[in-house]
């Protein structure tokens, strides 16, 4: 069994602690936080990747400015140096929050989105999942499409960040159960077994996580408050 360790992040920051953010960032991750047109997703990325470099950081012993991080083969980023193959991870962030797994011995993904209202859900579902899944979320009332959406959405992100294809897994190639049923891997051609797991980021978010292994423990924690100072 593996176990994954999952944290949610609180990403409303003073200046002053965007700036110690900022501070343990590489050049690549400052360059693609300047990248954003919008002050609140510069915001996030800064937030969301110093908050995976103290995690990453506590658990190897090591500053989070010391984190050397590359793209894989998939795009999804992974440690160098001396850290490379310790740990698997990935980061996700939505509006106020941002949500971090951390595996050994297995992969991982993670996605959050902060639910809001969408005219063209079942048009996108049609377009994009597969016919089961845009059959059960037609099948809901309207007033519950827009949260089971989004609760689908980050059901099937997961999966895919966990395999670190990238855009590679047309999302129509496998099924994943909707909300309100629990978190399930309904049909994927490739076969194994998978725990997938809903998180709860709070009021207006929709979380889930997603490990290619059999019943994987899962720990949540939370990282609030004053953990930019821990970044030092």
């Amino acid at each position: 069994m593996s176990a994954a360790d999952i944290w949610i992040v609180d990403l409303a920051l003073s200046p002053d602690q965007l700036d110690l953010c900022e501070a343990v960032l590489d050049a690549d991750e400052r360059d693609r936080a300047g990248r954003f047109l919008r002050p609140a997703d510069r915001m996030r990325y800064r937030a969301g990747h110093a908050a995976l470099r103290l995690i990453l950081g506590e658990a190897l012993g090591l500053a989070p400015a010391e984190i050397c991080l590359e793209a894989g083969a998939g795009g999804k980023p992974e440690l160098v140096g001396s850290a490379r193959g310790a740990f698997d991870f990935n980061l996700s962030h939505s509006g106020g929050r941002a949500l971090i797994g951390l595996t050994r011995g297995a992969a991982i993904g993670v996605d959050v989105e902060e639910i809001r209202p969408i005219t063209d859900a079942l048009r996108i579902a049609r377009a994009h999942f597969s016919p089961d899944e845009a059959a059960a979320l037609a099948a809901l009332s309207p007033n519950a499409v827009d949260h089971a959406f989004f609760g689908l959405w980050t059901r099937k992100e997961a999966v895919v960040k966990a395999l670190g294809t990238g855009l590679s897994l047309p999302l129509d190639r496998f099924s994943v159960s909707v909300p309100p049923e629990p978190p399930r891997l309904l049909r994927m051609a490739e076969g194994g077994a998978w725990t997938l797991a809903g998180i709860d980021c709070g009021l207006g978010y929709a979380a889930t996580i997603a490990v290619p292994s059999a019943e994987a423990g899962i720990a949540v924690r939370h990282l609030r408050g004053d953990w930019p100072s821990r970044l030092c």
